[in-house]
């Protein structure tokens, strides 16, 4: 039984640009420049498709994560480079197989814009006011209460016995 491929957003949004670049690629620059892009952009399809995949089985929890998830990163990235080299030895330019490898961020970059949720109207905080002294007992740093400190116990008890 053959399954179905359904891409997700990011990976259509970045076979979009990718087509869209490799065409614009062929219309205005050698045809060297606008085949190397075309090679770096299948590369970094395959090498997302991987990281998609493993960073899926590492949060669904199939893969132990720590050890097999870095054998799996340091594998697909050595081929990445192995295939990168032989590319290059066969007479890519260097700037269009970059280009073609980096055109995953905009991609990604664009489909996180689009799809972020809504911000919230300030009313659904619930944020005391700006004197309000339980702003002393926050940490902003850490995003928590702060811990009270031993000198501070000390200092409270003095200024209590004056």
């Amino acid at each position: 039984m053959m399954r179905s491929w359904t891409p997700d957003p990011i990976v259509r949004a970045n076979l979009a640009l990718s087509a869209t670049a490799v065409l614009a690629s062929f219309a205005l620059a050698p045809p060297r420049f606008g085949v190397s892009l075309a090679a770096g952009a299948l590369l970094e399809t395959v090498n997302f498709r991987g990281l998609r995949r493993a960073t899926g089985k590492l949060f669904s929890g199939e893969l132990d994560g720590g050890r097999s998830w870095m054998i799996q990163a340091n594998l697909r990235l050595g081929l990445l480079a192995v295939a990168m080299y032989f590319v290059l030895e066969l007479g890519a330019n260097p700037f269009g197989l970059v280009l073609g490898l980096s055109l995953i961020v905009p991609a990604t970059i664009w489909v996180a814009w689009r799809t972020a949720p809504a911000p919230l109207p300030p009313e659904a905080f619930d944020v005391p006011a700006p004197d309000d002294p339980s702003w002393d007992e926050w940490n902003p740093w850490l995003a928590r209460e702060r811990k009270p400190r031993e000198d501070d116990a000390v200092t409270n008890e003095k200024e209590v016995r004056s």
